[in-house]
């Protein structure tokens, strides 16, 4: 008979994938960079092929590594949710969180995803609105817990920074136009302000485009090569670059975000929910703003 698979060593490869590196799988993992690598050389002796494509320090998974992906995460579920069937039954119930969309689509949903594996019978009503709306829905009691940009004026708890950037299509080159073709959120959106703001002080000519609520549909303008957006770095999809000062861009200021709860004491499973995005989203440092790459 063989021998099963390990569901430590899959828990430290499902974490570099999703990562991108043994360095983020080791944080998230709790373990040393060396011993998350000896794990990955001890799956890759049991499964008998290499799992990874490297490059440099960044490591994708091959063909096989894509196969053994799909088992490893229903291995790693299932467990889950047995373990917390039998030590948690009590967590349960439905918490109402908001959360603006550019920050839903790509930052939060794998976290609420790891929350789905380790609470699995807990319910996450999901809101997606501008900032300013989730503060007003949070004071009225119809959500939960709120994450949102904090403007500067406001006394709210930072969560982390996030990354403010230009992005566009490569093959476009958008940002060699003049004046400046642009797309941004609606007037109001403290992200609009912040790049109007960053191009009045550069005296930069620019055109408003695109003016739209809508992430996906900045995002869409952004593809068709007929604008450059300002967005969140943890926003920016593949196939569109970031963008700064190499490119003629001013530099853009960082985002706080702040993950903010009603007037009274959160109820059992939304603290729950809140502890976990305050280990998993923060605190965040990052580097240099203006940083090109592609995603």
């Amino acid at each position: 008979m063989p021998e099963p698979l390990d569901l430590a060593l899959l828990r430290s490869f499902v974490a570099v994938v999703e990562s991108g590196s043994v360095l983020n799988a080791a944080a998230r993992v709790g373990r040393s960079q060396s011993a998350v690598s000896m794990q990955i050389q001890r799956l890759e002796a049991e499964v008998g092929r290499p799992l990874f494509n490297r490059s440099g320090r960044t490591l994708r998974p091959n063909s096989t590594g894509e196969e053994l992906l799909l088992h490893a995460r229903r291995l790693l579920r299932l467990s889950d949710e047995a373990l917390a069937s039998l030590r948690r039954p009590d967590d349960a119930g439905l918490v109402r969180l908001g959360v603006p969309e550019d920050y839903a689509a790509y930052l939060l949903l794998p976290v609420l995803s790891r929350f789905a594996l380790d609470y699995p019978r807990a319910e996450i009503e999901l809101t997606c609105e501008p900032s300013s709306s989730l503060l007003q829905k949070l004071d009225a009691g119809r959500i939960d817990l709120a994450l949102v940009t904090r403007y500067p004026q406001q006394r709210l708890p930072v969560l982390r920074n996030e990354r403010f950037v230009w992005a566009a299509t490569p093959e476009h080159q958008a940002w060699l136009r003049d004046p400046l073709p642009v797309a941004l959120f609606e007037a109001g959106d403290i992200a609009r302000r912040y790049a109007v703001e960053a191009l009045e002080r550069a005296e930069r000519p620019y055109r408003l485009v695109c003016s739209s609520r809508s992430l996906h549909g900045l995002i869409a303008v952004a593809q068709a090569g007929l604008a450059v957006i300002g967005l969140a770095e943890s926003s920016v999809p593949p196939g569109l670059v970031h963008l700064g000062e190499e490119e003629g861009l001013p530099r853009l200021p960082m985002f706080e975000l702040s993950l903010v709860t009603g007037p009274g004491a959160p109820d059992r499973m939304a603290a729950q929910l809140q502890d976990f995005l305050l280990r998993e989203l923060g605190p965040f440092r990052a580097g240099p703003s203006d940083v090109r790459a592609a995603t």
